[in-house]
């Protein structure tokens, strides 16, 4: 029994008691006793929270106390799981919390806790006890299971909620956490997940850069003790360490081998996740934003949602593993996951902020020419009093810059669309630069320490998204140009700056604590955003950070696709879109061809390819033999961005390990493929592929044709595309793509005999 049956019971007892004669009153105070005792107190409780293939048990002790006593492979007879505790004898009369679900500070844990308060009468402690659970089915793939725990003494709660997505062995967790006292709460951690697993050894892989060398990969061997991947940028927060990991378990996991989790954390600010070995060698995982200067007050009967944690395991390596994140994504995430993409020409590298009416137009025509379906216009097209010619004034006066563009937005969309294109354009709306008239006239609106010297990153500030005006001055920014332009077809939006001398005047003028103004801020542009998206719901958009500074799938569900990296050197973007594929898919990734690079443009498109196709190129400067190569390109991507967009992908060679690079789209019946190869190590080599590259999706039983598409003008494929090969050949043996300095980037379409 719990303590409020107990309790139940106590008080019908003693109305029994005083009706019953003195006999009677020894039998009924043992019925009382017996009801009370601990080893009666509560029945043994097992939680399954199932995939297709995979499995995390939730079990309760003798005590209430809510542990995962399993994490792994699905067992075929559900009946098996209550026996798996007795297999293992993990027993510490110090630390009775190693396995908790959820782990409380402040009792008898004394391991890295998940949720940390502090009550209304300052008491630090918290414990957590089953109440009960419940799994709803929400359709025939995905099902929502919680489990309420409350605090015995303060009847606090904490509602576990995983939500599984079957088909793609993906499970999506966060806590709602309810103050039930009389007076406010303090929270000091409040995180998404506790996971815990066991295994003999664990590599985690995680990442780090910097603006334009994004998503660097490392792996540690973890040992005894905590190690953490974090953020304290408040905005950008991926700019530094992604909330991205992969852990492998026993060995490091390949692409087609070992057991391997990939998680993220989809908040778009302050993240932090430890990965804590403890004295019986197992895992401790906890997820959740960071709890650095981010205090958060709850308010009788107020209730925190965290984040979501979301993560896959599958124990045939990192690929498949990619996969189900990939097919989650685009199904339930990504906004128009399933659908299309715009291929554009973007202005930036062509004019950067030298740009007017004139030169514009003129590149309209350049878009037509090469095929795109849109034109992009980028930074500097507003401003007036502070004109932005530069990156130092006018951010956050968004007027049209009546110099620049004297008839307007509107007058460039309408002459897009009479070039046969559409039009978008960019905005960097949460930021506002110190020289701009909004500044001048709200700089109660920004982000600075009232009473320090101000504090700028790429000469600008954040603007303070907690507060309700400023939420409504964000929307309107892009209300009133999609008010004004209604045929406005594409939204980039930009985030550059990060947070510095954190400190909110709304937040001081409404009484509540600065702490919470990180967490409030990401809470303000999810609120933005939800209202656009409820205005504008199939607008595309483009979530860019300076690179990929801010992509998570929070975000993502608002936009249709991100900017990786501001380099767009292509050797450089095949390392970035690599890592970056392990977690998103192709559909989502923006990949422009640019002059970044003395590489063919041919290399240049190929890399660009694999994605969602876009160009930042003055056309009218291409040669001949360039422009009529770009103009076929275009159209060898439109016949085959299916494939990328919506195939799975296998990747074959590793870049990091060899002088090539070499990945796959297979569509979903195995009928077609394209491969896309690159020579990565530009050092002398007779052969970058001396060997054949085995292919993967296809079906062994059928017959295939290999033909090398995308080619330059004037330029003979040496691959022979007579032949048929069995999918088995062509899976076990392979094909060689010939890549060499010569043939530095091949592209091959796969396609099924048809009999």
């Amino acid at each position: 029994m719990n303590a409020e049956m107990i309790n139940k019971v106590n008080s019908g007892l003693r109305k029994i008691v005083g009706c019953c004669a003195a006999g009677a009153q020894f039998f009924l105070l043992l019925l009382l006793m017996i009801a009370s005792a601990s080893s009666f107190a509560q029945a043994i409780v097992t939680i399954p929270i199932e995939t297709q293939k995979n499995v995390l048990i939730l079990q309760t002790d003798k005590d209430a106390r809510l542990g995962i006593v399993y994490f792994g492979k699905r067992l075929s007879n559900k009946l098996e799981y209550d026996a798996i505790t007795k297999q293992f004898h993990l027993i510490s009369d110090n630390m009775l919390t190693f396995n908790s679900a959820y782990t409380p500070a402040g009792t008898f844990n004394l391991l890295e806790p998940a949720v940390q308060i502090t009550h209304a009468d300052g008491n630090m402690s918290l414990d957590l006890k089953y109440v009960s659970s419940e799994t709803k089915k929400l359709d025939e793939n995905i099902t929502v299971t919680s489990v309420l725990l409350r605090d015995p003494l303060y009847l606090d709660e904490i509602t576990l909620f995983y939500k599984t997505y079957f088909k793609e062995n993906v499970v999506e967790q966060w806590s709602v956490i309810k103050n039930s006292e009389k007076k406010p709460i303090r929270m000091q951690k409040y995180a998404s997940a506790n996971l815990y697993f066991l295994a003999d050894e664990y590599y985690l892989t995680h990442y780090n850069g910097t603006w334009g060398n994004e998503m660097k990969p490392e792996e540690d061997h973890l040992t005894h003790g905590i190690k953490s991947i974090d953020t304290k940028l408040g905005t950008r927060a991926n700019l530094m360490e992604p909330a991205t990991f992969m852990v492998s378990f026993d060995k490091p996991a390949t692409e087609n081998e070992g057991k391997v989790l990939l998680g993220q954390l989809a908040w778009s600010g302050n993240f932090k996740i430890d990965f804590e070995v403890d004295v019986f060698k197992n895992l401790r995982l906890i997820a959740g934003i960071n709890p650095y200067a981010s205090e958060y007050t709850l308010a009788p009967a107020q209730e925190f949602t965290t984040p979501a944690f979301i993560y896959t395991f599958s124990d045939n390596g990192k690929g498949e593993a990619s996969r189900n994140l990939h097919h989650w994504a685009t199904k339930y995430r990504l906004l128009d996951g399933q659908g299309s993409r715009l291929t554009l020409l973007n202005n930036w590298e062509a004019t950067y902020f030298d740009f007017d009416e004139n030169k514009l137009t003129g590149l309209f025509k350049g878009a037509k020419k090469l095929g795109v379906d849109m034109f992009l216009l980028d930074d500097g097209w507003f401003g007036n009093k502070y004109p932005r010619n530069g990156d130092r004034s006018g951010l956050g006066d968004w007027q049209e810059n009546a110099k620049k563009l004297p008839h307007g937005i509107g007058y460039l969309v309408k002459e897009a669309n009479a070039a046969g294109v559409k039009f978008g354009i960019w905005v960097e709306p949460e930021m506002v630069n110190p020289k701009s008239e909004l500044y001048e006239k709200h700089k109660d609106w920004v982000i600075t320490q009232p009473d320090r010297p101000e504090k700028y990153y790429r000469n600008q500030l954040v603007l303070d998204l907690s507060n309700p005006a400023v939420q409504n001055f964000v929307f309107g920014v892009l209300d009133t140009l999609f008010t004004k332009n209604p045929t406005l077809a594409f939204v980039k939006w930009d985030c550059n700056s990060v947070i510095f001398n954190a400190h909110s005047a709304y937040l001081q003028k409404m009484g509540l604590p600065q702490s919470q103004l990180y967490v409030d801020y990401v809470k303000g542009l999810y609120k933005v955003l939800e209202r656009l998206r409820a205005k504008y719901p199939t607008v595309p958009m483009m979530l860019c950070s300076g690179g990929g500074g801010r992509v998570d799938y929070a975000a993502l569900q608002y936009f249709t696709e991100y900017w990786p990296s501001d380099n767009t050197d292509p050797v450089e973007r095949i390392f970035i879109q690599w890592e970056n594929s392990y977690f998103y898919p192709a559909i989502a990734s923006c990949n422009h061809v640019t002059d970044w690079s003395n590489l063919p443009i041919k290399f240049r498109t190929d890399v660009a390819m694999m994605g969602k196709l876009g160009y930042d190129i003055v056309v009218d400067k291409l040669s001949e033999k360039d422009l009529q190569f770009s103009q076929q390109a275009v159209a060898t991507y439109q016949s085959i961005s299916d494939l990328v967009w919506h195939g799975d992908l296998y990747r074959l060679v590793n870049p990091n390990q060899n002088p090539m690079a070499s990945l796959m789209f297979a569509n979903l019946d195995k009928s077609r493929a394209v491969v896309f190869n690159y020579l990565t190590n530009t050092r002398f080599m007779p052969s970058a592929s001396p060997k054949p590259i085995q292919l993967k999706g296809l079906d062994g039983a059928k017959q295939y044709t290999v033909k090398e598409i995308n080619l330059y003008p004037g330029v003979k494929s040496s691959i022979n595309n007579s032949n048929a090969y069995s999918g088995e050949f062509l899976m076990t043996v392979g094909i060689n793509p010939d890549v060499n300095g010569r043939r530095a980037s091949v592209l091959l379409e796969i396609n099924e005999v048809k009999k």
